[in-house]
């Protein structure tokens, strides 16, 4: 989990930023495992902010929070069955989603 976590407002422009983007992994009937995990990070490193599409889940909030966790990323909303979430990059993160997320 993020040492910190993001402020109401650092989450809503983020969530606002993600609205135009579509679901770059899918989670199917397997639920999570290490490979939409793997996948997960992989896209957290190419984009900072994706979207995770939860397929029928049992309970897609447990599921969100698990997937956040999992991937030290911060939780910025669930619409739907749709995870927003947010983790800069270690090395060069994007300077205006870093805005974003200082609530600036």
């Amino acid at each position: 989990m993020p040492e910190s976590e993001l402020r109401g407002r650092a989450r809503k422009a983020l969530r606002a930023r993600a609205h135009p983007l579509r679901p770059v992994v899918h989670v199917g009937e397997g639920g999570l495992s290490e490979s939409v995990i793997a996948a997960v990070v992989s896209a957290l490193l190419d984009h900072e902010l994706v979207k995770v599409r939860l397929h029928e889940p049992e309970d897609k909030k447990v599921a969100a929070r698990t997937l956040a966790d999992s991937t030290d990323a911060h939780l910025c909303g669930l619409v739907g069955h749709t995870v927003i979430l947010y983790r800069p990059h270690p090395e060069k993160p994007r300077e205006e989603l870093a805005q974003l997320a200082r609530g600036a």
